[in-house]
């Protein structure tokens, strides 16, 4: 008879630390122990608290064990299991504290305030066993929609939710569906857009991992609606573990006749096929995702006709992203007042974000919108590593804005975001402290979206390069004022005349800082300083002759040996030959050298 449960987070995160190798581990303890039928070893998706990885908690008492490792697993089984005793060295304890035994999960900093709709499921079940989906209520919604309810009905819940596209346009779900429903034609497809391309975003790559049978049972529920048949899922080929877990659950949703021809006896069928995506970011607008399915180049299409009119194969197709379709399920079986219960006035219901940079608790999030930048970055995410200060946070990836310290109690949704110059968009999170340079943050978002996009319009083939350029130019400290204006006024013609979103928002992150962070750019083109220090052309570094010693190490660790002068006696700098690579500031034991 099973007593313990012990769930070890199977995400790619913990994963890559090996915490399957540390199920294997335990099982194998277990076994030695003769404990191999009382306790089971269950990998799970994603927890969240990426930052504590490998993490694993014990049920029924909850114990909730990070940073563990595969030699852990002796100790863990002689002690917890066998004895009963916490291995207190392993818990999880919040910052700054030094309590043995934590509060319940949900009362800790990081989960307290949390509300998880699309992520439920995530670290709580199996994802490679239909049956624990199913325990929790899965599939009961597909169930109650071709038995209970017509296609309208499900359509007319999906308005009155409120929940609106995950992806980053923030459409109403609801009346995409109703476009395509419209539509007489003999095919109709429905898409699940799972190519998350932006920098630091793992929110849909968590759940297909850690709840794929949702995205399943939400697909067919969208075919019901609309009078789809079949649905593909693309998911970016970096994602195995994701493409592995969403093939094992199809075939297993087929096998328990969940998928296929006639599901519940209703007569309606629905089939679901994977294709994967080989990580082009401009894939992941909606019309290049549909040109790559059909087995061309990815590259943006015109609009109108919009998708849900002339889609795949030019037939009429829904398009959703993996966290939008995560919450349908839910939204079915509680109802649309449930859900609309949850936000603001025009943004309903929860959003996930993925937490990076410089933030203690790096990891995944959800929380119901309208909840407070200030509330995600100090009371859910930790603050800033070291207590630094903050000094903006990133949203939206490329296609986002920079949002400053002085905008930290604006609540989040997608207006009040759209409003101070960053957006949604899928829901990555960046913080950035006083150590970064919002002049390089702005080039390195506009770098990516350079190499990524598809070259099909001038504005964005020609115009993001030239952006890029200017960039560079201020960064090296040989822009001037005049550059400023010019780079202002390319950013708008842009946006203004791109053929698609990437284009549109590739200038956001420039604007974004400019508008909050023109003394940066000033510094970097008046002063010919990088305030933040990042810079290298605009770097120098010099050795203050009455702390130095001449202890010579600096010479010695230099690369380029740029470094002159005799033992015991202050050395010097030739900045001619300095390429900035502040080796000798970190080899310096005596503080002598300062980077200016």
């Amino acid at each position: 008879m099973i007593r313990t449960h012990v769930l070890i987070c199977g995400g790619t995160g913990c994963n890559s630390s090996g915490s399957m190798k540390i199920a294997d581990a335990l099982a194998v303890e277990l076994a030695k122990a003769g404990l191999q039928e009382e306790v089971q070893v269950v990998r799970t998706g994603c927890f969240g608290l990426c930052e504590r990885g490998p993490v694993m908690i014990v049920y029924p008492e909850g114990t909730f064990y990070a940073h563990v490792a595969v030699e852990d697993a002796p100790e863990l089984v002689n002690e917890h299991f066998l004895k009963g005793r916490i291995v207190d060295r392993l818990i999880y304890r919040e910052q700054g504290e030094e309590q043995v035994i934590p509060p319940a999960l949900s009362e800790t900093g990081f989960y307290k305030t949390q509300l998880r709709v699309a992520l439920r499921n995530c670290g709580v079940i199996d994802p490679e066993n239909i049956e624990e989906y199913i325990a929790l209520d899965g599939y009961a919604a597909l169930g109650k929609v071709l038995t209970e309810m017509t296609p309208e009905d499900v359509i007319k819940v999906m308005k009155e939710s409120g929940l609106r596209g995950r992806g980053g346009g923030g459409f109403p779900t609801g009346l995409k569906w109703e476009f395509a429903a419209k539509n007489i034609s003999d095919e109709k497809y429905i898409i699940c857009n799972a190519d998350e391309g932006d920098p630091g975003a793992f929110m849909d790559r968590s759940v297909l991992e850690g709840d794929p049978h949702a995205v399943l049972e939400a697909m067919a529920i969208a075919g019901y609606a609309i009078g789809a048949g079949k649905g593909y899922i693309y998911c970016r080929a970096e994602y195995p573990i994701a493409v592995k877990r969403l093939n094992i659950a199809i075939g297993q949703a087929k096998e328990y006749g969940l998928l296929g021809e006639d599901i519940f006896s209703s007569g309606f069928g629905f089939d679901i096929e994977v294709r994967l995506g080989a990580g082009a970011f401009v894939c992941g607008e909606e019309t290049a995702l549909i040109t790559s399915i059909e087995g061309n180049r990815g590259e943006p299409k015109a609009k109108p006709p919009f998708p849900a009119n002339k889609g795949l194969f030019e037939k009429p197709t829904i398009i959703n992203n993996v966290e939008t379709l995560a919450n349908i399920p839910q939204i079915i079986l509680k109802g649309a007042a449930w859900f609309a219960s949850m936000g603001t006035e025009k943004s309903k219901g929860t959003k996930v974000f993925a937490l990076g940079g410089k933030i203690v608790n790096t990891g995944l999030v959800e929380i119901p919108l309208g909840t407070t930048l200030r509330e995600i970055i100090f009371d859910i995410g930790g603050g800033i590593p070291g207590g630094g200060a903050f000094k903006a946070a990133q949203t939206g990836g490329p296609s986002g804005g920079c949002i400053p310290a002085e905008h930290l109690d604006t609540a989040i949704d997608y207006d009040n975001l759209t409003a101070i110059g960053s957006m949604m968009g899928s829901g990555g999170m960046i913080v950035m402290d006083e150590n970064n340079c919002m002049v390089d943050i702005a080039r390195f978002f506009l770098d990516f979206t350079v190499d990524e996009s598809c070259g099909k319009c001038t504005p964005c083939r020609v115009g993001t390069r030239r952006l890029l350029e200017m960039l560079d130019k201020i960064t090296d400290g040989n822009a001037t004022l005049e550059d400023l204006d010019k780079m202002e006024e390319l950013c708008n013609y842009i946006k203004a005349n791109a053929l698609c979103a990437l284009g549109q928002t590739a200038p956001n992150p420039v604007l974004s800082t400019l508008r909050y962070f023109r003394n940066e750019y000033e510094a970097h083109v008046v002063d010919k300083k990088c305030p933040a220090g990042v810079c290298k052309k605009l770097l120098r570094y010099e050795i203050l002759s009455d702390k130095c010693v001449g202890c010579t190490l600096c010479a010695r660790k230099c690369p380029v040996n740029c470094i002159s002068g005799t033992v015991k006696k202050p050395h010097d700098i030739d900045q001619s030959r300095c390429i900035k690579c502040g080796a000798c500031m970190d080899g310096c034991k005596f503080n002598a050298i300062i980077k200016k």
